[in-house]
């Protein structure tokens, strides 16, 4: 067995399922689950169609790189989206298409580290983080290093801070932006800095975007990694790839449709990986694919019915405890009065919630757990239920203070 399994954290969830063990919620409240980021509205109906009249494609066995229809679909948005130059990307060397960016973002790890470095590499990811960044290094044989988001920052990543000998042992930082679970947007100005110490010290930026079409202003969207670097005259995007994916931004979880783009030299190596990892789009999937990024009504319908939702959850827990809507993403990253795990047992105890503690989206660094005293809600229920959430949760807080 590869020896690296070994220091694999169990995944949130499974920690969450240990923590809930034994618990009996009242059978007289509806259980009422905010800790999973699994959109819960409507799929786009004409994706669906799209879906179905596909099925005869069933037969054929797709590319790797999928079909130049769907890599000009994706081109497409990137250009619209991020306001890139029409040539700014090609669709045969900057764009491969991916199933889902989870397993993309865990791949890339293991085709672009070099663990034959004379010292041992770092991937630098933020902490708090999706836990994919941890394995993806581990198993490629790096090290993790962590680097705090936290409320004193704004939840912003403080790249200055970080020494020069780390970022020489770095091959890898994975940046998030919206974050997972702060929902904090990293400026154009910092990322254009990451970008010029990419080529200092010749690493590869990997910019999880996959929330940025999730936001509150419709005249501000999120800036993304391509666009950064276009606008500093870096055209050929060297050192930067992004992944952006259709599950939040379309109500497509379980089409496992996304993409990955960016640099060319490191998209052909990815894209020779990939021909031996062997994870392919379906045909279905592609055509479907194709219907969605041409589309952006149905995302605008989705963002609006985000918005209502956290002014309803958070004028209903305002007067309890201190909570602001995030930059961006669907999550409240919620500071707790008590111990995390204990606030998430105890509402679950008494109100069938399901939040995920802090502690189990990050990790302890220098003395610091920049998770501890949060918990995440994903409002991604129906806004009835996430109203119902809300009053409950304000009941649950009430009653802690009055212990």
């Amino acid at each position: 067995m590869n020896p690296n399994l070994n220091q694999l954290h169990p995944y949130p969830f499974e920690k969450l399922a240990t923590l809930k063990a034994g618990v009996t919620p009242p059978e007289s409240l509806k259980h009422i689950a905010l800790s999973i980021g699994e959109p819960k509205h409507d799929a786009p109906r004409f994706v669906v169609n799209a879906l179905v009249a596909a099925v005869d494609t069933l037969n054929t066995y797709p590319l790797t790189k999928g079909t130049a229809e769907l890599r000009q679909s994706i081109n497409d948005w990137l250009v619209k989206r991020f306001k890139l130059d029409a040539n700014s990307l090609h669709i045969e060397n900057n764009i491969l298409p991916v199933a889902g960016t989870r397993e993309a973002l865990f791949a890339f790890a293991q085709a672009v580290i070099d663990p034959t470095a004379v010292q041992q590499p770092l991937v630098l990811m933020p902490n708090p983080f999706y836990q994919i960044y941890e394995g993806a290094a581990l198993l490629a044989g790096a090290r993790p290093y962590y680097y705090e988001t936290t409320a004193e920052n704004d939840y912003q990543p403080d790249f200055d801070a970080i020494a020069d000998d780390v970022w020489q042992r770095c091959q890898l930082l994975y940046i998030c932006s919206p974050g997972n679970p702060t929902g904090a947007v990293i400026s154009k100005q910092t990322l254009q800095s990451l970008i010029t110490k990419s080529k200092t010290f010749d690493f590869i930026i990997a910019s999880d975007e996959c929330y940025s079409e999730l936001y509150f202003d419709e005249s501000t969207p999120p800036t993304g990694l391509l666009q950064a670097s276009e606008d500093m005259g870096n055209h050929g995007h060297t050192n930067c790839v992004v992944f952006h994916s259709l599950s939040k931004r379309s109500n497509l979880p379980g089409l496992r449709s996304g993409f990955v783009a960016g640099d060319a030299n490191i998209m052909s190596a990815f894209l020779k990986y990939r021909t031996y990892h062997g994870c392919a789009l379906p045909p279905t999937h592609q055509i479907a694919s194709i219907a969605a990024w041409g589309d952006e009504e149905h995302v605008r319908q989705n963002r609006a019915l985000y918005t209502e939702k956290f002014k309803a959850v958070i004028d209903i827990l305002q007067p309890v405890i201190t909570i602001q809507r995030p930059a961006a993403s669907f999550y409240i990253w919620l500071k707790t009065p008590i111990c995390e795990q204990e606030f998430a047992r105890q509402l679950f105890a008494t109100q069938n919630i399901t939040v995920l503690p802090g502690s189990y989206l990050s990790r302890d660094n220098n003395g610091i757990n920049p998770g501890a005293k949060h918990v995440r809600m994903a409002l991604v229920a129906p806004l009835d239920e996430c109203i119902e959430a809300a009053k409950r949760i304000k009941q649950f807080i009430a009653s802690l203070k009055a212990a």
